[in-house]
C-alpha cells in the first residue's frame, strides 16, 4: 500500500458521515498504486502528474469519481454522470461499506482502466463554448458592448461555459438578467465566476 496522507487521515477522522466508507475506498485505491493528495477538500489520487479518481461526499451517498470517467469502458454500467453539464467525469455511488466490498474487484479493474487511459494520453472532447446554450440577456449585453464581448472573448474556454451555465441554469428571465449584471465586472476584469 502506498503512504498514507497525513491530510487525508485528518479528513477522514472529523468526517461525521461516512468514515467506514472512505476508509474502505482509500485502502482499494491505494492498492493499486496511486499517490494519495488532498485537492479540493477531498482525497485525491494520481498517477504521476494526471488526477485519476477523488473520493467525495454528499449527503444521501459518498463517492468515487473517476476524472476521464466519460474515457472508460464502463462494462458493469456503474458509471454515472452527475449532471448533464459534467462532461469528463463518472462517479460510482455508494452508500455502505457492503456495497463498495461487493465491487472492490471491478472497481481495482476501473481504476486500473483509468490508469492506461492516462498512459495512453487519450484527451476528453470537451464541447466548445459554441455549443453551449447562450442566453438572451447576455447576447443582448455582449451586442450593445463591445469591450465585454472582448473581454468575454478573451476568457478561457472554461471560465466561458461556467459564466454561460450559471446565466443559463436560471428558469425566469429576470433572475437570469440579474446573474448577467452581477457578473459583469467579473468579466470585464478578466476573472472567472469563481475568482477573486
Amino acid at each position: 500500500m502506498n503512504k498514507l496522507n497525513p491530510e487525508v487521515d485528518r479528513y477522514l477522522e472529523k468526517s461525521e458521515k461516512w468514515q467506514d466508507e472512505l476508509e474502505k475506498l482509500r485502502t482499494i485505491i491505494l492498492d493499486c498504486g496511486l499517490t494519495e493528495e488532498f485537492k479540493w477538500g477531498c482525497p485525491c489520487y494520481r498517477f504521476q502528474e494526471s488526477n485519476i479518481v477523488l473520493i467525495h461526499v454528499f449527503k444521501e451517498y459518498c463517492a468515487l469519481l473517476f476524472f476521464k470517467g466519460v474515457l472508460l469502458n464502463d462494462a458493469r454500467g456503474i458509471l454515472i454522470q452527475q449532471t448533464e453539464n459534467v462532461q469528463a467525469a463518472r462517479q460510482v455511488r455508494f452508500t455502505s461499506v457492503r456495497e463498495i466490498a461487493k465491487l472492490e474487484r471491478i472497481l481495482k479493474t476501473y481504476i486500473y482502466e483509468a490508469i492506461e487511459v492516462e498512459k495512453a494520453g487519450l484527451k476528453v472532447s470537451f464541447k466548445k463554448t459554441a455549443e453551449f446554450k447562450m442566453p438572451e440577456e447576455f447576447q443582448k449585453k455582449l451586442v450593445k458592448s463591445p469591450r465585454l464581448k472582448t473581454a468575454f472573448e478573451a476568457l478561457t474556454p472554461g471560465r466561458q461555459r461556467a459564466y454561460l451555465l450559471h446565466f443559463s441554469s436560471a428558469k425566469q428571465a429576470k433572475t437570469r438578467e440579474a446573474r448577467v449584471e452581477k457578473y459583469l465586472p467579473q468579466i470585464l476584469k478578466g476573472k472567472g465566476l469563481d475568482d477573486d
